[in-house]
């Protein structure tokens, strides 16, 4: 089995960083780099992307709320159109940032509230996944699977990429538990990596209240604020390896 293994990068503002992006692009095989909504600016980046770009690592939109007060993880109610073309005009700074610095934007995936809300609201899923399609139908959609989102992207043609997030609690239907709630979020590096080791091993997601969800995965998500990020990073590709898989960039993996 390919296995991709991919961060959250290029999160800070200005002259203020958030996690080791040039280790961590030393490690991963592909980035969500944010866009200058819920983080990032220009400069950031163009660093990203060329960091990404030498160490031979896929580049993503990592696309949220215009929220950096809130980090992308606070719901914000806007018109759908509206929110449509915020969307895009994240899409385009990437892929203008990557055309000039020699690299090419592969995937995207929607970050923090507005993924959340995606996963669970049909007609916002819909909206986001046909924004998308006018951009680049050819990007590859991160997903959890089987929510609105991902049978939004399903329905619409687009190359979907199952993604598990090592750090984040699971409820019973498959969808992230809250932030704020007790367990969301594990903390413990050696808790994380033991539910890496059991999905690896029997391909299986264990829930919050210990129920087996079972679907295919295509990339494992470490979170690049994550304190430790480096060293859970490393952990993860090394028993990537140990259990017989092969680590891959997403475009190598949906071709």
């Amino acid at each position: 089995m390919k296995i991709d293994l991919n961060s959250d990068l290029g999160e800070g503002f200005g002259p203020y960083t958030i996690g080791d992006d040039e280790a961590l692009l030393k490690i991963v095989t592909s980035a969500n780099i944010a866009c200058g909504y819920h983080a990032g600016d220009a400069v950031i980046m163009d660093r990203t992307v060329r960091a990404a770009l030498a160490n031979g690592a896929d580049i993503g939109a990592h696309v949220g709320f215009p929220d950096r007060l809130g980090f992308g993880r606070r719901p914000m109610m806007m018109d759908l159109a509206e929110l449509e073309k915020h969307v895009i005009y994240q899409l385009g700074a990437l892929a203008g940032i990557a055309k000039a610095a020699g690299h090419k934007m592969t995937h995207m995936n929607f970050h923090g509230a507005l993924g959340n809300m995606a996963f669970v609201e049909k007609d916002l899923a819909e909206m986001l996944v046909d924004a998308v399609a006018s951009f680049d139908p050819d990007l590859i959609l991160l997903c959890l699977a089987n929510t609105e989102f991902s049978r939004a992207a399903e329905n619409k043609g687009f190359r979907t990429a199952n993604v598990f997030l090592a750090d984040r609690a699971y409820d019973d239907h498959g969808i992230l538990v809250k932030r704020g709630l007790p367990g969301a979020v594990i903390k413990d590096p050696l808790a994380v990596t033991e539910r890496v080791r059991q999905f690896l091993s029997d391909g299986a997601i264990i829930s919050i209240n210990g129920k087996r969800l079972t679907t295919p995965i295509h990339t494992i998500l470490v979170h690049g604020d994550t304190p430790g990020s480096v060293n859970l990073a490393k952990s993860i590709r090394t028993l990537i390896k140990a259990e017989g898989h092969e680590i891959a960039p997403l475009s190598k993996i949906l071709v």
